[in-house]
C-alpha cells in the first residue's frame, strides 16, 4: 500500500512538473512580434500589419537584409497593405484592397511593391506577375528605431528601421 501511494505521489510530482514547465514555456516573448498600424490619409483608411524585427547589434541593410533581393519588409508572414478606398502611391493609382508589401532595397532606392496575393510566408514565394504596383522612393538616414515600425502621416507613410528611414507618399 506505501508502494502505491508512493507511485500516485510520484505520477502526480511528475504531471505538475511537466504542466509547470509547458505553462512558463508560453511566456516566452516572441522575437518579432505582429504589430499593426492605421491612419487616414485624405478619406483612404490605410493598415499595415507587419512582423517587427530587432536590430540587436546586427548589420541590418546589406547583411541581415540584403540589397537587390525581394525582402517582405518585415518578419515571419509578409507585411499586409489595406487601403479602404484607391489612392495615388508616388504619383501612381493603387486601387482599393488588400495587398503583400515587399520592398528592393539597393544601396541609392528602394523599390517598393503592391502585390495582389495578400497572405503570403516571407517572401519565398513570391511572384512579380502578381505585383499590383511597383514604385521608387529614396530612404531616408533617421534616429535609430530598434524594433522596425511603420509610421503614418498626412503625407504617406514610412518604414523605420535601424538609422533608415523610407518615405512613401500617398494621397
Amino acid at each position: 500500500m506505501k508502494k502505491t501511494i508512493q507511485l500516485k505521489a510520484a505520477a502526480l510530482f511528475a504531471f505538475a512538473m511537466l504542466f509547470s514547465v509547458i505553462t512558463f514555456a508560453q511566456d516566452k516573448p516572441v522575437a518579432s512580434p505582429r504589430d499593426s498600424v492605421s491612419g487616414k490619409i485624405n478619406g483612404a483608411t490605410i493598415s499595415i500589419n507587419y512582423g517587427s524585427p530587432s536590430v540587436k547589434g546586427r548589420k541590418v541593410f546589406g547583411e541581415l537584409v540584403p540589397l537587390d533581393s525581394v525582402w517582405r519588409a518585415g518578419a515571419n508572414e509578409a507585411t499586409v497593405f489595406t487601403t479602404s478606398k484607391d489612392i495615388t502611391v508616388q504619383g501612381k493609382k493603387l486601387p482599393a484592397g488588400t495587398y503583400s508589401f515587399f520592398v528592393i532595397p539597393t544601396a541609392t532606392t528602394w523599390t517598393v511593391i503592391f502585390n495582389n496575393v495578400a497572405k503570403q510566408w516571407g517572401a519565398y514565394k513570391y511572384d512579380k506577375t502578381k505585383d499590383a504596383l511597383r514604385v521608387t522612393v529614396t530612404p531616408v538616414k533617421s534616429a535609430m528605431n530598434e524594433r522596425l515600425v511603420y509610421k503614418i502621416n498626412a503625407k504617406g507613410f514610412s518604414l523605420n528601421w535601424d538609422k533608415l528611414s523610407v518615405p512613401v507618399a500617398v494621397k
